[in-house]
């Protein structure tokens, strides 16, 4: 039920942020971001945890972090090039992890440096949302550090399924 209401707050977010309502679309997103916490939180305490979930999870959230980047693309608040190696990011890891999820590979699940990652997106984006100094320049830095969290996790990828037959 988490999970729906993640990508329940994408329309939320839009209609907030498309309305001028900056500190407010953060607070929806960073909402977003908290029920995720929550989400995982339960379902690792309780033994919930399932391969649809581990598929939607991370799925709702790369839907929001990527309607957040459109929004502030749109605007002219980030550059088009961070907006770009975003997308390809995140977009490959969504593509990814739905082809390997239905081929039946094993699925790398977060480690820390992929949430240091989500986290450092989120201090990146207050500073943007909030006109704070240094914001872009903190998300290049994330960006980067996204990009090594990545390589990270294809390595792992491929030497979990080294493993498997298939």
């Amino acid at each position: 039920m988490l999970t729906a209401l993640r990508f329940l707050l994408i329309p939320v977010y839009m209609i907030v942020f498309a309305n001028g309502h900056m500190i407010s679309a953060f607070i929806v997103f960073t909402a977003a971001g908290l029920t995720d916490i929550l989400d995982g939180y339960i379902a690792r305490a309780r033994g919930l945890e399932t391969p649809t979930g581990a598929l939607l999870d991370p799925l709702a959230d790369k839907l929001m972090l990527i309607t957040v980047i459109v929004s502030l693309l749109v605007e002219g608040i980030i550059p088009w090039q961070a907006a770009v190696l975003l997308f390809i990011r995140d977009i490959g890891m969504i593509v990814g992890s739905a082809f390997f999820h239905f081929r039946g590979k094993k699925t790398v699940k977060a480690n820390w440096m992929g949430k240091l990652t989500t986290v450092l997106f989120y201090v990146a984006l207050m500073f943007i949302f909030f006109k704070l100094p240094h914001g872009e320049t903190l998300l290049w830095f994330v960006i980067a550090f996204s990009f090594v969290t990545s390589i990270m996790y294809i390595v792992k990828f491929r030497a979990l399924n080294s493993r498997q037959p298939g």
